[in-house]
Parts: structure tokens; C-alpha cells; sequence
């Protein structure tokens, strides 16, 4: 089933705490955007002062150039998964075997220039590819459906995989994501800037509900 799972992505905790009470009641997954303001820019809070509501499922993106402290830092919480990117530095297999330790997802996110066959080595120790096709640090970017292509590579390797897409997603086009195998749907300014965010979450769920029936 198809899975929209809002995002939170804040450069202060004020609008962190604000961004997660717009979500947080009817949310069952949520992805929660850090940034160190050198891989991505601007810096959002710490790891350390990321937080969710009991019974929600976290997905933690870290868009930092070196990962390891932060994923540290929020797997004492227990997130449901951490999401590190291809072009970081650091050891992926010491992430992976780190979270596979803690009881956490693997997560690993591809940059729009990066090929999937870039992780296809490390593809076992993956649970969850997120194809990035907006702009690092910003929410309601564009969607580069050309990113696409990535979807289909992944499913053909590991057909099992579970394939996240960020960047864009709206009413207009989560129907072609949904037909081309994208399972999670992280989902920025369309419900964040929302005025009804729960109305607008309703709205891609039924989409994307209806795309997968055909």
C-alpha cells in the first residue's frame, strides 16, 4: 500500500514544534529532514533536538557530509528508520550494521545525479532507496520525474525494495509516481503549506490509493 508520510524540515524548534502539530494527529509515518548546512543548506535543528509523537513512525533523513554522529545521536530514540545519502563520507556498511544492531531501518538516499548502480554493491544491507529529485534544504521543490527511470533499476535488482521519492510530490503528478512503483511519498510544502495539512494528506492518499488498484 502506498504510503504518504509528511515531512518536517525546521531551522529553528519553534517552527519544528510547529511543523510537527500541523502532522502530528493524523500522520502514521512521518520523515523528519536534518541538515548540517554544508551538505545541504540551510542548517535545520540538531540531531539531538529532533523529537516525534509516541505510536508515529520516524523516518530520520540526514543530510549531513558526515552522517555517523547524528544517526548516533537519534537512534537512542528508536526511530523506525534512519536515511543516510550515497555521497556521504563515512562507511555505509558500518551505518548498516549500526542500525541492523539497533533495530533500525536502512535507509539511503540517491542524489538526482547519482546512479543507482552506485549502491548496487551494498543493495543487501538496504531496506529503503530514497530517490531525492528536489532541492536539498527546501520544501515544495520540483519534481524531476526523469528520476524515474532510478525507480525501475532498483525494483528490477532488489524487487522487494521499498522506494521513497522526495522532492515535489503533489496532486498533480503522485498518480505517475505511484504507477512507476514509488512506495513512500515524503511530502513537503504541499501539506505543510497547506491550509486544511490533513485535508491535503487525505487527497494524495486516495490518489495514490486509486493508482494502485489499477
Amino acid at each position: 500500500m502506498p504510503v504518504i508520510c509528511p515531512s518536517v524540515m525546521a531551522a529553528s524548534e519553534e517552527q519544528y514544534n510547529k511543523q510537527m502539530e500541523r502532522i502530528a494527529h493524523f500522520a502514521q509515518r512521518i520523515q523528519i529532514d536534518l541538515t548540517d548546512g554544508h551538505f545541504a543548506e540551510p542548517r535545520t535543528v540538531a540531531a539531538d533536538k529532533a523529537w516525534w509523537p509516541a505510536g508515529v513512525k520516524a523516518d530520520i533523513h540526514i543530510m549531513h557530509k558526515d552522517p555517523e554522529h547524528a544517526a548516533r545521536v537519534v537512534a537512542k530514540h528508536k526511530p523506525h528508520m534512519i536515511i543516510v545519502h550515497a555521497e556521504a563520507e563515512g562507511s555505509f556498511e558500518a551505518f548498516a550494521h549500526f542500525c541492523r544492531e539497533h533495530h533500525i531501518k536502512v535507509g539511503v538516499a540517491l542524489l538526482q545525479k547519482t546512479s543507482p548502480e552506485h549502491i548496487i554493491p551494498a543493495l543487501h544491507l538496504v531496506d529503503h532507496v530514497l530517490i531525492f529529485a528536489g532541492e536539498l534544504g527546501h520544501h515544495a521543490g520540483h519534481a524531476d520525474l526523469n528520476q524515474l527511470e532510478k525507480v525501475e533499476y532498483l525494483k528490477h535488482h532488489k524487487p522487494d525494495l521499498e522506494i521513497g521519492w522526495d522532492g515535489g510530490i503533489n496532486d498533480q503528478n503522485i498518480s505517475q509516481l505511484a504507477f512507476a512503483g514509488v512506495d513512500v511519498f515524503n511530502v513537503g510544502g504541499f501539506i505543510q503549506k497547506a491550509e486544511n495539512p490533513e485535508k491535503a494528506y487525505i487527497a494524495l492518499e486516495r490518489i495514490a490509493d486509486e493508482t494502485g488498484e489499477t
